[in-house]
């Protein structure tokens, strides 16, 4: 973003005297062009990436790091940049020799592993980074995809480098799977695989993305702030103490401001204030997963946490949760039931034991809290307003 736009928003913003003057600035599940305090681990994995500027294909490499310390962020980044660098609209890099011959053309892909659990959605994922033609989402079965892959990279000048995001996640593709569906074209492909830890028995570099450093996320925080909120919305003290109250995740600081912001907006309020920076910190659990993951889940399940999200739930049992849920809904008791089961299995959301009387006999009851900041998701989930 350039100098002149940053101020048509700050001029746009104060005359229309509104807090926020871009959402998706603000938003944790917004990555930017370039990671803020992140050099040195983009150097580390250009380094591990060099084979492809010799038109070979680099080792597996692992990028692992605590959640909210920018892994996603980081790969997302460097794949785009190198696509745009050098592909245009091909999205690849073409090199070309002194005597004019083409040198290898190599795609980076990456794979939500988050949107992506069947073999069917990978193909078509990984099929969409390889080529500029619309990919179809129905009407094809998942082997005709995977001969596009196979006839898309038969040529001995085209590479594709696939990054899996996510892949140690419930209900995610682990990284033997995507080489079991990456089989057929082996020689003509190199994963790299993003999470919180190494896939086992990895072979290769392996590159740790630290927690932020206070300093940074402020950093971070004043980036994101002063392009997605007005002029004076909120000052540098604040954002200090976001930063180390996140204690190194960026993904709380900024699920927190986005919350704050949303907060504000809501009160018609000119700035952010310290009690809408309260509330929204109280809405980021301790050790909780990154917003995205409620919002990856479908709809329905969308809509049952987000009147989790509204109704009294505290103390209550899932049983009662379930109909309290249901009775807002048209699904049975027992639907939402073996969702909030299931959700919790996935992390989601917790189980927590209830307390019981002293002489208590049979099974303990236990009630289910949201493990992902809840205004952000409110706000974010395209679902809201539906009705079940």
């Amino acid at each position: 973003m350039d100098l002149q736009e940053r101020i048509a928003r700050r001029r746009s913003a104060r005359q229309g005297q509104r807090v926020v003057v871009d959402r998706d600035q603000l938003s944790p599940a917004v990555h930017r062009p370039e990671p803020v305090g992140r050099g040195p681990v983009l150097e580390q994995l250009l380094d591990a990436l060099e084979p492809v500027f010799e038109g070979e294909l680099p080792p597996p490499v692992a990028v692992v790091g605590p959640s909210g310390s920018g892994t996603s962020a980081v790969v997302t980044a460097l794949f785009d940049a190198l696509n745009d660098q050098f592909g245009g609209s091909n999205r690849a890099i073409v090199t070309t020799t002194r005597g004019g011959h083409t040198d290898p053309a190599t795609w980076f892909v990456t794979v939500d592993g988050r949107q992506v659990e069947s073999a069917f959605a990978f193909y078509r994922a990984v099929l969409s980074g390889v080529s500029s033609e619309r990919v179809p989402e129905s009407g094809v079965g998942t082997d005709d995809l995977r001969e596009r892959i196979r006839e898309r990279l038969a040529r001995p000048d085209r590479r594709a480098i696939v990054a899996i995001d996510h892949h140690d996640e419930p209900e995610t593709l682990g990284v033997e799977r995507v080489r079991e569906l990456l089989a057929p074209v082996a020689d003509s492909t190199a994963t790299v695989a993003v999470g919180h830890r190494e896939p086992e028995s990895h072979e290769g570099p392996a590159i740790t993305v630290p927690p932020y450093r206070d300093h940074e996320l402020v950093d971070v925080v004043t980036d994101r702030a002063s392009t997605g909120l007005a002029a004076g919305a909120l000052d540098h003290d604040a954002i200090r103490d976001l930063a180390v109250w996140a204690a190194g995740s960026a993904h709380d600081a900024l699920a927190a401001l986005f919350g704050a912001a949303v907060l504000a907006s809501e009160d018609d309020a000119e700035r952010i204030e310290p009690r809408h920076l309260e509330t929204a910190r109280a809405a980021v659990p301790d050790d909780g997963v990154h917003v995205a993951r409620p919002l990856a889940l479908s709809e329905t399940r969308q809509q049952v946490l987000l009147e989790l999200i509204e109704i009294e739930s505290a103390d209550r049992p899932i049983r009662e949760i379930a109909t309290a849920i249901a009775d807002r809904s048209s699904l049975t008791d027992g639907t939402v039931k073996r969702f909030l089961y299931e959700l919790a299995d996935r992390g989601v959301i917790d189980r927590v034991p209830l307390p019981t009387a002293e002489n208590g006999s049979g099974r303990r009851p236990s009630t289910v809290e949201p493990r992902f900041p809840t205004i952000a998701f409110r706000s974010l989930t395209p679902t809201r307003g539906q009705s079940l």
